[in-house]
């Protein structure tokens, strides 16, 4: 017979023996049995049936495409993924945490029980100083953890048999803990007493840094007095400075014109003072019209006068008196004059052994019986001619023009304030003794407070109102302080109760001495009030809002250099 050519022969098909594949086979299945044995233990042996099944028809898959039987390695494989798909979703439905958490017989929410208890006795033991027994807690916390991680990656609830070791180890531990009597009534009584304890140290560190801080805050640098003897020396020095005052006589009638804007200022401060009208200076529009009515005390007056003298800011007027020159301000009059000569008052104010420490030292403070203190409630007297004036203290700065306080209707009200009760504790409860009668009976507790250091007062109102002796009734009902203990301001609020108009809160803002405060209002605010012991020019000042009344401070002055400020 003729053999067909090479090109039209039939392929061989070469057949691998079925012993060799059956034997590769073999081999396969002895590795994955160690293989699987290693991994889990624990499984059924259907489930290791099932996979071992599955390998071998994965063997026998890669036999059929070594083979070339293509098609029935397709099916094979199809057969494969739906035999594992199956498996896989039966797997999810076999396990459901929550069914599994919320059964009685779940192992899986008893071990999780016993963590978080084990837990908390670790913090507990650790507190107590018991370190062994807290790493042996954290020890088997992470055993039990280990368990159900294991369990959560298999997707298979925990067995009684894997599990029962770690909670029996568990639950003697936890019975331990309560041996030593770990158990939270004991434990919330013994937070109660370090509680206690700490409280007790913070009580002591707290008056501590209060009596410290009102020291510094009462202390005056030795720059201001370094100022105000070299301002007195040269006054009495330099004749041109008493001709530069003479001259400014002539500006009387300007002193007492209501047509100009008129502000008063009642400081010892030279310095603080300065800023006070510089800054006002600065920021004016018509400085020309600005009148600064200065009163300090007989000490500071020489040196008051020589600085403003010496110093023009933009045409402003500045009148500077001392109030020992008020003939009206006498003991007689004046009620807290009156309390100065009573020793049981100067002890208490002055010495503080009265009370054996029990008032704190910030309400002891000589400051709120200085008559420059207190002047604020005689304003009508101090300047007989003027109708309106606007109160400035010393510790504010200003940085907008105030001529749009004039025109502001009080509303036939005598003082023009902020109104600072956007807090609870800015209202009347806040300042007064509301278990005094007088009090209760005449004051609303919830009334909105003010604040002091920028008030518009209508002098034609105040003296119509005769609101001075208001003030002098409720001045002399509180000789023994029990109405109020501290500063002006409660019985300012006592004295304008009724007579106060709320002011645009842009016009005056606080807190710049004690306090953070919002940059926006800060930015927008006309007049920035240093309140607070942390003033600008000490040491203990707030170093970020420092700038903002350095900023009219000229430190290149000769008489600030010899006194080293910087």
């Amino acid at each position: 017979m003729r053999r067909r050519p090479v090109d039209f022969r039939r392929p061989v098909r070469r057949r691998i023996s079925s012993v060799v594949w059956w034997t590769l086979c073999g081999i396969s299945v002895l590795l994955f049995i160690v293989i699987f044995s290693k991994e889990s233990g624990i499984e059924s042996r259907s489930t290791s049936f099932n996979k071992l099944n599955r390998y071998c028809s994965l063997v026998e898959a890669m036999a059929l495409i070594q083979a070339g039987n293509m098609i029935q390695a397709v099916e094979l494989n199809d057969l494969l993924r739906t035999m594992y798909y199956t498996k896989y979703e039966k797997n999810i439905e076999s396990l459901n945490i929550t069914d599994e958490m919320l059964s009685p017989n779940s192992i899986t929410r008893q071990l999780s029980d016993q963590i978080s208890l084990a837990k908390a006795f670790v913090v507990i033991a650790k507190e107590s100083n018991n370190l062994q027994f807290a790493w042996e807690l954290s020890a088997q916390i992470r055993n039990s953890q280990v368990l159900l991680s294991s369990a959560a990656t298999r997707r298979a609830p925990l067995t009684t048999r894997e599990s029962e070791t770690a909670i029996r180890d568990m639950a003697l531990l936890l019975f331990q803990a309560q041996q030593l009597h770990y158990d939270s009534a004991t434990m919330i009584m013994r937070l109660k007493a370090k509680i206690q304890v700490l409280d007790e140290q913070m009580g002591i560190v707290n008056e501590k840094s209060s009596k410290y801080g009102q020291i510094a805050a009462e202390e005056i640098p030795k720059g201001l007095y370094c100022i105000g003897i070299r301002l007195t020396t040269e006054w009495f020095g330099n004749p041109n400075l008493q001709r530069k005052k003479n001259e400014r006589m002539q500006i009387q009638t300007k002193l007492r014109d209501n047509n100009l804007y008129h502000f008063c200022v009642f400081s010892d401060n030279i310095l603080a003072t300065s800023v006070v009208v510089n800054s006002t200076a600065l920021n004016s529009k018509n400085p020309d019209m600005v009148v600064f009515h200065l009163v300090t005390d007989e000490i500071n007056y020489i040196a008051m006068k020589a600085w403003f003298a010496m110093n023009t800011f933009r045409g402003v007027t500045v009148e500077v008196q001392k109030f020992e020159d008020f003939k009206w301000l006498n003991a007689s009059y004046v009620p807290v004059l009156k309390q100065l000569q009573d020793s049981e008052t100067q002890s208490y104010y002055f010495s503080g052994h009265n009370d054996d420490g029990r008032t704190p030292i910030k309400f002891r403070n000589p400051k709120y019986l200085s008559m420059l203190n207190h002047l604020r409630f005689y304003i009508p007297e101090v300047f007989p001619a003027l109708k309106k004036v606007v109160f400035l203290d010393d510790d504010v700065v200003v940085q907008k023009d105030l001529s749009g306080l004039f025109s502001v209707d009080l509303n036939s009200n005598v003082n023009g304030a902020v109104e600072t009760c956007m807090e609870t504790f800015h209202r009347y409860h806040k300042y007064l003794n509301y278990s005094h009668p007088l009090i209760r009976e005449h004051f609303d507790p919830d009334a909105c407070g003010w604040a002091f250091g920028m008030n518009v007062f209508d002098l034609v109102e105040w003296r119509k109102r005769n609101v001075t002796e208001i003030y002098h009734y409720w001045q002399e009902k509180n000789v023994d302080r029990t109405l109020w203990k501290l500063g002006t301001l409660p019985p300012g609020l006592l004295t304008f109760y009724g007579l106060t108009e709320p002011l645009d809160p842009s016009w005056h803002v606080l807190g710049l001495g004690y306090t953070n405060v919002d940059p926006h209002l800060i930015e927008k605010g006309a007049v920035l009030h240093f309140n607070g012991n942390s003033k600008p020019w000490l040491k203990i000042g707030m170093e970020k809002y420092k700038p903002l009344w350095e900023k009219h401070v000229d430190y290149s002055h000769p008489l600030l250099q010899q006194c080293n400020f910087h």
